[in-house]
């Protein structure tokens, strides 16, 4: 599992970099443009290179860092958390992380600072939870707690659960690992759940990504995000393609893709990623090396 593991890690990373140049932007399927890019003059990623990430994976490396060294607590997330938001190094954070870091350094850590937001910010958490845990429920109530720090309301949780049980059952080799995920959505949020099976079962059909788009949505919250990346994952087989689209459908492109590339490195490992996209992702080495890190952990005997 140690490559999928790797793979899982890195794939989200390049979804995430792949995505960031086109957040907030409309879709756009007409010019499909492999490879990274960098931002629009005037957009907030416009200082970052092609190949470097957003917030989504910084945060995701932060947690999988703790977790591979045996140091992860709410407590401890919460201040490296706010350290790096203080010293300015969260890359454009979704917008309900802005605010609970400003909570938390107004109240010098002292009170909880998650705000009562269904925005996706803190998906990217879920997936080293994901990774590390082998039973479902223990995977389910860490993330819940995880994501408390930045996001209180039911909503997130059941978007950061699903894609962490996403991560769990693909990286344990279950060929039934989307539709396992997407039970856990039902039991998490029945309106998530159903979003997410009407996705899937627009995929199947054929439905065209304009007009899926129409129906599914790509905005910042669970309910829009996390369908989408099913769809996707449902409809796509080939990981560039699907990397690639993921970017372009305009949104929030960095989340969604960051998803696809999680499941799709976790089922099929770091040797299935495309060469040139991990050749030219910023930090590529530390990703690999935290993955290789956590599997160590995760697999270590008692």
């Amino acid at each position: 599992m140690l490559d999928q593991f790797k793979g899982c890690l890195l794939g989200a990373a390049i979804g995430d970099a792949l995505g960031m140049a086109r957040e907030s932007t409309p879709p756009d399927f007409q010019r499909l443009h492999d490879g990274y890019r960098r931002a629009w003059r005037g957009h907030p990623n416009a200082g970052l290179k092609p190949g470097q990430f957003t917030d989504d994976t910084q945060m995701m490396l932060l947690v999988a860092g703790m977790l591979a060294d045996g140091t992860y607590s709410e407590s401890a997330y919460t201040a490296a958390l706010v350290r790096m938001y203080m010293n300015e190094e969260l890359r454009f954070p979704d917008g309900a992380v802005d605010a609970a870091c400003r909570h938390l350094l107004l109240t010098d850590g002292g009170k909880p600072g998650g705000v009562s937001s269904n925005t996706a910010g803190c998906i990217s958490i879920a997936v080293p939870f994901g990774l590390a845990y082998g039973e479902p429920v223990d995977v389910t109530e860490r993330v819940a707690r995880a994501c408390s720090v930045t996001h209180t309301h039911p909503a997130a949780h059941a978007g950061a659960i699903t894609v962490a049980m996403l991560v769990h059952y693909a990286v344990r080799g279950r060929p039934d690992a989307l539709p396992l995920a997407e039970k856990h959505a039902c039991l998490e949020d029945v309106p998530l759940g159903n979003k997410i099976h009407a996705a899937v079962r627009l995929a199947n059909e054929g439905i065209s990504l304009d007009s899926a788009l129409s129906v599914i949505g790509n905005d910042v919250t669970v309910y829009q995000t996390v369908p989408l990346a099913f769809f996707l994952i449902s409809r796509i087989r080939d990981i560039a393609d699907l990397l690639t689209t993921a970017a372009h459908v305009g949104g929030n492109t960095d989340t969604i893709a960051l998803i696809c590339g999680a499941y799709a490195g976790a089922i099929y490992g770091k040797a299935a990623l495309p060469r040139d996209l991990l050749d030219g992702l910023e930090g590529r080495d530390e990703i690999e090396s935290t993955a290789a890190r956590l599997y160590e952990r995760c697999t270590a005997k008692p």
